[in-house]
């Protein structure tokens, strides 16, 4: 098979939500996932939200025979949650942790504690040497009012970056993965861009599965309804993304998505439909080379746009670790005036004065915490600006670079 003409790689991509003890029915879930990779065979697997190790082990102690190679990125608190299944050997792995992730403090969503990444493994299948991607981006939560924007938006670019910088030695690069965006936001819009990836949905020869490749379906008993309540067809924000770099040409020949309970069961295998893909990777005479995936003056409006978005959470960010710097300082002056009013109380025993000590304590426990949460968010918002300035300076220099060209 070493150096043959043509290639049928087979993908499966699916967000888990597995989330750790507290998923509905996750281990039989997890269980369901398992025996239908078993059964359908596919070339490679890529997971999302696969947060409890102990549901990788099991998975690969089931999947040894059929997908011999794997490995789990770690990161964050509770896991990237990235995991790879392979029946070709893996050559070797990178984990790349995005610089920002939400919020510590926002709990109720937790995307920081996860310490979203992107997992790189490089695999060689006759000859052709690919780099797959996995990943998972942060999630939205409220479209009309979408505070993480700017957070996704840095993850868009540095996942880009990430690719264009490791993938020079690659013959095919391979995304997959819940980039919880919808296929027309400007953050897609720039990944593809500015990595020339294709959209397997948009050029597959063949559809079959929910309509318009929606992977967040309302019809889903695990998803939140009202979240779609804009969207009664659903969502699609799961993709598998490809290109060729050196002389080889990619096709989709065939796209999928699961359509509701697993087979047999009352519940789907997730919240979100998997992503099937059937590849056809062919050698071609002439190098075809890294191409962007827009030309480059609407590539310049694509930057600018997302520039944008970044400087308005820029701005948020300043006025954030303003807001908790004062924070502090005021937390600061308390104690300094506990301290005075202890020094004058101490003075007033000699007169036989009393000391009230349980209101000095309590305003003083007060003031002790009120200080310390206000300096871990300040100095957390202060590295929020650094992330979000150091992105902001890289995006104009890139549109510095397309704008001088000819």
């Amino acid at each position: 098979m070493e150096g043959a003409p043509t290639l049928r790689l087979r993908i499966f991509d699916l967000n888990c939500w597995a989330i750790r003890y507290l998923s509905k029915r996750r281990q039989e879930r997890v269980r369901l996932i398992g025996n239908m990779l078993l059964r359908e065979g596919f070339d490679l697997v890529l997971l999302q939200e696969v947060w409890s190790e102990q549901d990788y082990s099991d998975l690969k102690l089931k999947l040894g025979g059929c997908y011999p190679f794997s490995h789990y990125f770690r990161s964050g608190v509770i896991g990237s949650g990235l995991c790879v299944f392979s029946r070709f050997p893996i050559l070797d792995t990178l984990l790349y942790q995005y610089s920002l992730n939400g919020y510590p403090y926002m709990l109720q969503h937790g995307d920081w504690f996860c310490g979203k990444s992107v997992g790189l493994v490089i695999i060689k299948i006759s000859g052709i040497v690919f780099n797959v991607y996995v990943t998972h981006l942060h999630a939205e939560y409220c479209r009309e009012k979408d505070a993480y924007l700017p957070h996704r938006l840095v993850q868009a670019w540095e996942l880009a970056q990430f690719i264009r910088h490791t993938s020079k030695a690659a013959d095919v690069v391979l995304l997959g993965g819940d980039l919880n965006m919808h296929p027309e936001d400007v953050g897609i819009r720039l990944l593809r861009g500015w990595t020339g990836l294709r959209d397997a949905f948009a050029e597959a020869a063949h559809f079959e599965g929910c309509e318009d490749g929606c992977t967040l379906v309302p019809n889903n008993c695990f998803t939140v309804k009202s979240e779609l309540l804009p969207f009664p067809l659903g969502i699609r924000i799961d993709y598998i993304l490809y290109k060729a770099v050196s002389s080889f040409t990619v096709k989709c020949e065939e796209l999928k998505t699961t359509t509701g309970p697993a087979p047999g069961m009352d519940i789907p295998f997730s919240d979100h439909e998997a992503v099937m893909a059937t590849l056809h990777i062919q050698r071609q005479g002439g190098a075809a080379g890294a191409t962007l995936g827009t030309t480059e003056p609407r590539l310049v409006d694509v930057v600018t746009e997302a520039r944008t978005e970044v400087c308005v959470g820029l701005r948020a960010a300043r006025q954030q670790r303003y807001s908790t710097g004062r924070m502090a300082v005021l937390a600061l002056l308390l104690l300094l005036l506990q301290a005075l009013a202890v020094l004058g109380a101490l003075a007033g025993l000699a007169a036989g004065q009393p000391f009230p000590k349980l209101s000095f304590s309590l305003l003083a426990f007060l003031a002790i915490g009120v200080l310390l949460l206000a300096t871990g968010l300040h100095l957390f918002h202060t590295m929020e600006v650094k992330m979000l300035q150091g992105t902001e300076e890289q995006m104009q220099m890139a549109l510095r670079a397309l704008q001088e060209r000819p």
